[in-house]
């Protein structure tokens, strides 16, 4: 099954301001799915009424189907009364009300765009987000479209395992041996949220019982050789459960949940309602064979997927142009529940630095898009950073101005009043703005408006008036033409501390930037003050701001908010890789040379390891590459090494000493405590093998862990630091101790990026390995999506980037939402410098020559002069 290309044709362009209600009611799906992988028989009956008056066709969607036959109440429909364009079929002359039954017939097996229903390892599973219903059967493709499915599956018994939304209704044994499984979905949804799972799996039960005291049926289903790798994402689950109870009042529904792993995925998970399905790499997990970073991973996601029960599920989304209404909402939801399950301000600094390294970038780019889009090609490139992260960003900005009650209280509002319903963003804020009296008007532009807003600020301090005047100005980001930004209402949180000492001088305050400029004035500031300026990063903007290395150094040292505190050190790398550009033998800062050894002296100065291990981390590429425009990359790429060298020099006779006092005894534990011990140690041993042989104690660490983070990082380190001998025997090791899929993908992404090895012939021989398979987008995204984002020095060459574009080009007839997700780091030449500019345009324009996909068609010509 390949998907439709489309070359030199004027793309379709769907638009918000053109959307239409959906004329009929479809009041109950029946579905009955006859398994066999290269000819699946699907089913579909269906109670059909109009709403709408007129004479409407009654407008499907279908893909790549085999149409076997359509009837009316029961009666075969006349070739003349049926109208296809493209992907819509028109049956013409319906009644206002009627019986409509539809037969198809598909091929899983061939289904490699692994949209509809597919083949996974020989299991049948699903994934219709966002428009993937339409492979299974002639059906409204859209979410406003919700209904009562019940499905029907039937199979023979190399399939026991017969799985789909809602609660189980009836198992029995059929005359001619396959087995007939029946489940019902009691709660209206849109197809989109339709799931099938059949296969040969293991399942690991559990209970949770709810604040009302009803008893549901916890369930995750995998192949049966990882059943030993489920616990983690079953205890994740019930916390999150009662978590969603507790902070937002939401009881699950259902009398049974359950989970599916699969390995062939192109998602992290998928949210249908009672029946999740999830890339195996978001739910398996024990010491030996997952990350401290895995462990967290999975418990965020599995807690994203089920929160979205209510946020998107019970509440859904009216089109896919409100998609950030569930995604934005939801990642906020998780975000949240991680914070308070872990370390607060952890994880404030991990979202903060992604969304600065990833999200501002792409609201930089040539596919820049507002949080609610007004148009898009092809949905599948609209599941952007933009939606969810950006999107999240928004909604935790309206619970920093409202507060955890109002916010509370808007959300139940919104939950009541649109329960069972397909709704806006609109009506999420007009439920925040009803309970809080608030005018959100102005603050709707973060919605409508593309691009990341910049804020420049400038400190004025009076010691004879012992007045301190914070000047505020907002600029449009960018990207924007001339005047076609409006001002945004910024959330503003600041503090004032004494530069010396750190004592508080003005407290945390809340100031709303609503005109393009405006001042704070602080009295009875007599000591040398230092602003603490958009705490917790409390508005995703850009802050342009003229800062002393005293400053910085003092909010490195003394604030108390984390991701202020991150943020000034690295403020501080940034100016430290920008001399080092200058002058490449330039010496380390003294202050912050000074700032460093004081805070890997004394540990205990930062009270979380994983707080300190974040501050010693320097900038990511992206981040140097947004601030130091026109970029050089592969000169970047050498000045930041120069000061991981300085600093490893700089604290020489310490990171030991810091390494053996952050090591965790006893049997692994993925809790926050032990998590941020070993996070900061092995960032200690990274310093440490910059500055002296640490091959006996790297292969000690491989051999005698206890867990996969610090054979991870022995073997990791090995490839960078260590001799070579040692650095191949590392290599071999690992690899040879690979049995899981996850192992793999993290050996396969360590070899990619490896600058001292991974050259462009070295990425080829991993597509090549036995265990690569191009069919995989866990496979793909190890090794060339770790090639492009973060091997510099092989991926920023005219082969590094012809590499990636004939991989793109291959993949693209295989599966068009990998590809083009894939291309994305060729999209960005705009941040660097004339010459490889133009070496990544000519990849581009080499590929919107070639029969593409709708998906990369649409990113490709975007990014084309």
């Amino acid at each position: 099954m390949t998907d439709s290309r489309t070359m030199n044709s004027a793309p379709s362009i769907t638009r918000l301001v053109d959307y239409e209600a959906f004329p009929f009611a479809i009041d109950s799906v029946d579905l009955t799915f006859a398994l066999d992988p290269t000819r699946t028989r699907v089913t579909q009956s269906s109670v059909v009424r109009r709403i709408m008056k007129g004479q409407h066709a009654l407008e499907l969607n279908g893909k790549n189907l085999n149409r076997i036959s359509i009837k009316v109440d029961g009666a075969e429909i006349e070739a003349d009364r049926l109208v296809e364009i493209d992907e819509t079929l028109m049956i013409r002359q319906v009644p206002d009300e009627f019986h409509l039954e539809i037969e198809t017939e598909i091929n899983p097996e061939a289904n490699t765009a692994l949209e509809g229903l597919y083949l996974s390892n020989g299991m049948f599973c699903t994934q219709c987000e966002a428009e993937g219903f339409r492979r299974i059967t002639y059906y409204p493709d859209r979410p406003d479209v919700m209904s009562i499915f019940t499905t029907r599956i039937i199979s023979d018994a190399s399939h026991p395992v017969l799985l789909s939304n809602g609660n189980p209704v009836s198992d029995q044994l059929l005359p001619d041996g396959r087995r007939e499984v029946v489940w019902r979905d009691p709660f209206p949804k849109p197809c989109y949220l339709f799931a099938l799972v059949g296969g040969d799996l293991a399942v690991k039960h559990d209970e949770f019982v709810t604040m009302s005291g009803r008893c549901i049926d916890l369930r995750i289903y995998v192949e049966p050789k990882d059943l030993d790798r489920v616990d983690y994402a079953l205890q994740s689950l019930k916390r999150a459960m009662a978590w969603d109870e507790r902070v937002y009042g939401r009881e699950y529904d259902l009398d049974i949940f359950m989970i599916v792993a699969v390995s062939h995925f192109n998602m992290g998970a998928m949210e249908n309602k009672g029946l999740n399905i999830f890339n195996s790499s978001c739910v398996l997990a024990n010491a030996a064979a997952a990350t401290d970073q895995a462990f967290q991973r999975i418990e965020a996601i599995v807690a994203h997927e089920y929160f979205h029960n209510w946020s998107g599920n019970r509440v859904t989304c009216r089109d896919w142009f409100q998609l950030s209404l569930k995604e934005g909402l939801t990642v906020f939801r998780d975000s949240e529940f991680s914070a308070d399950t872990n370390s607060r301000a952890v994880k404030r600094i991990q979202d903060v630095n992604f969304l600065r390294s990833a999200q501002f970038t792409e609201d930089s780019g040539p596919t820049a898009h507002p949080v609610q889009p007004s148009e898009y090609q092809e949905i599948s490139n609209f599941y952007t950073l933009t939606i969810y992260e950006k999107g999240a960003e928004v909604v935790r900005m309206i619970h920093t101005l409202l507060g955890a009650e109002l916010f509370r209280k808007g959300s139940d509002l919104y939950f009541d009043r649109h329960d069972g319903q397909a709704v806006t963003i609109n009506e999420f804020v007009d439920a925040m703005g009803e309970v809080s009296g608030r005018d959100f008007s102005q603050f709707m532009r973060w919605y409508q408006q593309p691009g990341t807003p910049r804020v420049r600020v400038d400190i004025e301090h009076d010691q004879n008036t012992e007045t301190l005047t914070i000047q505020l100005a907002q600029k449009s980001p960018v990207i924007a033409r001339e005047d076609s930004h409006k001002p945004y209402a910024i959330p503003v949180r600041y503090q004032v501390i004494d530069q010396q000492t750190g004592d508080v001088l003005v407290p945390e305050t809340l100031f709303e930037l609503t005109e393009e400029v405006a001042s704070i004035t602080c009295a009875g500031v007599s000591a040398r003050p230092v602003v603490s300026i958009l705490r917790g990063l409390s508005a995703p903007v850009k802050l342009e701001m003229d800062r002393q290395t005293s400053d910085l150094v003092a909010l490195a040292r003394f604030d108390d908010d984390g991701v202020n505190r991150w943020d000034a050190i690295q403020e501080l790398y940034m100016h430290a890789i920008q001399e080092f550009l200058e002058t490449p033998e330039a010496n380390l800062d003294a202050s912050l040379q000074q700032l460093i050894c004081d805070l890997i002296r004394d540990p205990s100065s930062i009270s979380d390891p994983a707080c300190l291990s974040e501050m010693l981390t320097l900038p990511q590429d992206n981040i140097l590459w947004d601030a130091l425009q026109p970029t050089d990359p592969q000169k970047i790429l050498e000045a930041r090494k120069r000061l991981r060298q300085r600093i490893a020099l700089a604290g020489s006779s310490m990171w030991r000493t810091l390494f053996e006092a952050m090591r965790v005894a006893g049997p692994y534990q993925p809790s926050a405590d032990a998590i941020g011990r070993r996070s900061l140690a092995i960032t200690a041993l990274g310093y440490m093998a910059k500055v002296e042989s640490i091959d006996h104690l790297i292969l000690d660490i491989e051999a005698n862990a206890s867990n996969l983070t610090e054979r991870y990082a022995a073997y990791r380190i090995a490839r960078s630091d260590a001799s070579e001998s040692v650095s191949l025997e590392l290599s071999q090791r690992f690899i040879d101790r690979a049995e899981t899929d996850e192992v793999l993908d993290l050996w396969l992404s360590t070899e990619a990026v490896n600058e001292n090895t991974a050259t462009v012939d070295r990425i080829k021989e991993l597509t090549s390995h036995p265990r690569f398979a191009w069919t995989n987008p866990n496979r793909v995204r190890s090794v060339l999506g770790a090639f492009a984002n973060r091997n510099v020095k092989a991926f920023h060459t005219p082969d590094g980037y012809r590499l990636l574009a004939d991989s793109v080009l291959k993949l693209d007839a295989m599966n068009p939402q990998i590809a083009s997700r894939l291309v994305m780091p060729l999209c960005q030449w705009g941040r660097f410098e004339s010459t490889f500019q133009e070496q990544m345009k000519a990849e581009l324009r080499r590929m919107a020559a070639k029969d593409l996909s709708k998906d990369l068609y649409e990113i490709v010509s975007k990014s084309v002069d």
